[in-house]
């Protein structure tokens, strides 16, 4: 007694019996109104942050090739619609990591019909003297004259007397620059052509993702009618797609066994920005074929060595379902939970494209001459600066151009602006999670707690917890919320810093940085489960993030075996579901992309038939997630619900359990112990038989 006194005094006070305990309590308050009001503050903000990108940004940018003077190259209806090229001044600064923010290449750049390779010398050997270039080629600097001089001898812009150029291929490597302005140009077009097939194919992925809507949905219906059935059809299921997938990799991969080229190394064929070559590797579907090996040993395994649990996870799965059963309109959530993701996650992208797009070219003074000129490093204006002030002052001067960005205010925190995005598109996010997990947590509490099922359960159980959770609770909801997210941004800026530290020498340095990101993955991962279970708690008794967090904690914590048994064994079956849909979605659409289907001859004719089908494969995935995470949601929430009852009750005449004989068999039967009550005030045996009679009425 007295150590089990000790147990309960560690972990907190156990629940004491309240005969006016009928579940989600109805008469609360507002909770963590601080939070309320900042995210409020924030969302206010970040639509005056998004009106104002779309005031300054162009994302023409994006599609079309953009020159120096912010033209659009190959424009239909433009007099540059026949010089469709970009040509880059400086064509190694398009390496730098900041092309992937700003969606522009820090470099002058202008429209041509074909791809020229001077710029590298003129930049990197200055020695030269490259004193003239054709206006032709550059009518942004505002050069004159229709020549090249490279050192004392002067050549037509068609290019350099056969001495100077193999000086140039030996001295300067100029085979090297073109291999340099390939790769850009090939990323262009590769970029361009992965956009051309989403144009294509846009209305074969939408099918494709309302197919995985549907399965979902027919998989989620058939668990709750035939949930032991079910359950291990999708194992089997599982077992057989994973199965096809190694005996489809071993006929390719020998098939290929004569195919010249076939034998190739992955190490030898390098990067290959058409990905289509990789599955003319041998090597290529060797690697397929032992992943899913490897998948598919690990998934025998854990059937094999966890089957009794499997068998107690099953159970649980069939009362989740009937709870399921009685509150149906929990399966049409996820779809309220799609709306809004899909509206943060478009209100993001088109709010990061606008920033993006919205730098302009600075130009400013470069003095080449003897004398010094004043007005070096000043701003200048090319279209006019021949004519300005400026040049006269400075006969030997340029206007150049410096950087992207631009010297207002607004381009100034353009970094700040692009940070405060993606750091809201997070809070956004992890905020709707947070909504849709209270709101079903609230709904399937109400079931719980009804003591004559279904009589006693509340009309429109998810609508009316909705309107709880909106109404007392958007504090808590954002202050959960904005704790994972601020855990989230610190990890991407590690994923940056790593990126960063590749080429870096410094050992103690990635060891450190490897450790940080170790510890903020699993940070996240507790955060995330914490979360979850105080929202739990939030919606059944209505109480402040920190304190539905802590009585989450403890009570799980009492219960610890319980939740070893149970959690991960029950989403581990609920993620074979999710294998199976997306795995089914996946071989469907890779037959019918590929042209692999037999009399199928309505297939779009693409550049990568493998960007539909990733899309198709990662949106399935998303969508199965959602649908199955009701049932995710409604075990944990009946898992804590049944500790509370415990708890509160004893099962006697004066206070009966709520839960079901069948919950109660499944969870006495994961820890191999009775179902005892917990130690209690003893004024809670003197409550007399009446007024519990009276309080279940």
């Amino acid at each position: 007694m007295v150590e089990e006194e000790n147990h309960y005094g560690k972990h907190g006070e156990p629940r004491k019996y309240d005969p006016n305990f009928k579940g989600p309590i109805q008469n609360r308050g507002c909770t963590d109104i601080i939070c309320c009001i900042l995210f409020i503050i924030a969302i206010v903000g970040y639509v005056a942050v998004g009106i104002l990108a779309w005031s300054q940004g162009d994302p023409r940018k994006v599609i079309y090739p953009t020159s120096s003077r912010g033209e659009f190259c190959g424009q239909v209806g433009t007099p540059l619609e026949n010089k469709p090229f970009l040509f880059y001044f400086n064509i190694l600064k398009c390496a730098n990591p900041v092309v992937l923010v700003q969606f522009q290449c820090p470099t002058t750049q202008v429209c041509a019909h074909s791809v020229l390779f001077l710029s590298f010398i003129i930049v990197h050997f200055p020695q030269l003297r490259v004193t003239g270039i054709t206006r032709r080629c550059f009518p942004a600097l505002g050069l004159k004259g229709n020549e090249i001089t490279v050192g004392n001898q002067t050549t037509f812009d068609d290019g350099v007397n056969q001495n100077r150029k193999a000086i140039l291929k030996t001295r300067l490597g100029v085979f090297n620059v073109r291999r340099n302005a390939t790769i850009v140009i090939e990323t262009r077009m590769v970029v361009m052509k992965i956009f051309e097939d989403y144009t294509q194919s846009w209305y074969w992925i939408v099918i494709g993702l309302v197919i995985a809507t549907v399965l979902s949905l027919i998989f989620i219906v058939l668990l709750r009618f035939l949930a032991g059935i079910m359950v291990w059809i999708m194992i089997i299921l599982v077992v057989l797609v994973i199965g096809y997938g190694i005996i489809h990799c071993s006929i390719e991969y020998v098939h290929l066994k004569n195919a010249p080229g076939a034998n190739i190394t992955l190490r030898e064929l390098g990067f290959q920005m058409d990905l289509s070559v990789y599955l003319h590797i041998r090597q290529t579907w060797l690697a397929f074929i032992i992943i899913l090996a490897i998948v598919e040993l690990v998934i025998i395994l854990l059937l094999i060595f966890l089957r009794n649990r499997i068998r107690i996870a099953i159970a649980l799965i069939k009362e989740a379902s009937r709870a399921i059963g009685h509150v149906m309109s929990s399966l049409f959530y996820p779809l309220f939970t799609f709306a809004l993701l899909a509206v943060v996650i478009a209100y993001w992208t088109i709010t990061a494209v606008f920033l993006s797009t919205s730098n302009e070219p600075v130009y400013r003074v470069f003095n080449e001459g003897s004398k010094a000129c004043f007005h070096s490093n000043t701003t200048c204006h090319p279209e006019n600066y021949t004519d300005s002030d400026m040049k006269k002052d400075c006969p030997e001067s340029q206007c150049l151009f410096a950087f992207y960005g631009g010297e207002s205010h607004y381009h100034k925190y353009l970094i700040f602006l692009q940070f405060y995005n993606v750091f809201l598109f997070f809070w956004c996010a992890n905020f709707v999670t947070a909504l849709g997990q209270m709101t079903l947590a609230g709904a399937f509490a109400s079931y719980y707690w009804a003591f004559n099922k279904p009589d006693d359960i509340p009309a429109c159980p998810v609508f009316a917890s909705l309107g709880r959770a909106l109404r007392y609770h958007t504090g808590t909801l954002a202050f959960g919320s904005l704790i994972l997210s601020i855990i989230q941004v610190i990890r991407v800026l590690l994923e940056y810093l790593d990126h960063k530290l590749k080429g870096a020498e410094n050992k103690f340095a990635k060891f450190l940085l490897c450790c940080l990101k170790c510890c903020f993955w699993c940070l996240e991962k507790f955060i995330k489960f914490l979360n979850r279970n105080a929202y739990i708690m939030c919606a059944i008794y209505g109480k402040n993030f920190c304190t539905s967090a802590r009585d989450a904690f403890f009570l799980l914590m009492r219960n610890v075996i319980r939740v070893a048994v149970l959690d991960k064994v029950t989403d581990f079956l609920l993620f074979l579901g999710k294998l199976l849909v997306v795995g089914i979605v996946g071989v469907m659409s890779f037959f019918f992309f590929s042209g692999t289907a037999k009399g199928v001859d309505v297939a779009p004719n693409l550049h990568y038939y493998w960007v539909p089908i990733l899309t198709i494969v990662v949106g399935s995935y998303l969508i199965a997630h959602g649908f199955f995470s009701v049932y995710a949601m409604c075990v944990d929430t009946l898992f804590l619900c049944f500790c509370e009852d415990l708890e509160r009750n004893d099962g006697s005449a004066a206070r009966p359990f709520y839960m079901s004989t069948t919950l109660r068999d499944i969870l006495s039967k994961s820890t191999e112990e009775p179902m005892t009550r917990s130690p209690s005030s003893p004024q809670d045996e003197e409550i007399p038989l009446k007024m519990q009679k009276d309080s279940r009425e």
